[in-house]
């Protein structure tokens, strides 16, 4: 289940807050978020004070043309991440600009290239594993964190996959399968070994499992 946080579980004024200062990157005062908002300077610093707990606000300062600097609020990183961003429509529309001025080769390689160059960017904390079961685990932690909802499953001939009950890609893969040679051009980048595809849920399985074989030579 992918528990990751979105603006519906914030209480209706804090969404409201967050809402504001999306739209002032620059910071608000809790002055501004008072008049903003409607509410009293202790229940703005109320919901201030439980927004930069869990880092969806953080705090600087000010510095007017006159008198004391006061302390602004504006977005950290993670309170930008709660706001729900299309990727997939703009995602889908670049494969099919793709699909009509280069065809299924063109996307295939396209895919698979990029795939590569950011697994590239995670192989150093995976390419180190000293044999495939580490290198299934960590692999399954840099999918977990990527939203795939991987774990490690043990198989009973000994050997160990990837299983991951959330594909990133699946409304897009549905309508394009090629999407899919991202995931392993990743996965083979990030690990620097083979990697096989024993289950995909475009098949009608329950999820998509994926298992490490030999480490690549520079040969492959």
């Amino acid at each position: 289940m992918n528990d990751k946080p979105t603006t519906d579980l914030l209480r209706l004024t804090q969404r409201k807050l967050l809402r504001h200062l999306l739209a002032h990157p620059q910071g608000a005062t809790i002055e501004d978020l008072c008049r903003a908002l409607n509410i009293s300077h202790n229940a703005v610093r109320q919901h201030l004070t439980a927004l930069i707990a869990r880092g969806y606000v953080r705090s600087g300062e000010s510095i007017p043309s006159g008198g004391r600097p006061r302390a602004v609020y504006m977005l950290d990183r993670a309170g930008r991440e709660l706001f729900p961003r299309n990727y997939a429509l703009i995602a889908q529309g670049m494969l099919e600009h793709l699909y009509a001025n280069g065809g299924p080769i063109a996307v295939q390689d396209a895919l698979s290239t990029l795939g590569a160059r950011l697994g590239q960017q995670a192989a150093a904390s995976l390419t180190t594993a000293h044999d495939a079961d580490e290198a299934t685990r960590l692999l399954a932690e840099q999918l977990d964190a990527l939203g795939y909802e991987a774990e490690v499953i043990g198989l009973d001939d000994g050997h160990t996959e990837v299983q991951a009950w959330n594909c990133v890609f699946h409304t897009l893969a549905r309508q394009h399968p090629d999407v899919c040679q991202f995931d392993l051009a990743f996965m083979r980048a990030a690990t620097g070994r083979e990697v096989h595809r024993s289950h995909c849920m475009l098949h009608g399985q329950p999820s998509c499992r994926f298992r490490l074989g030999a480490r690549k030579t520079h040969h492959d």
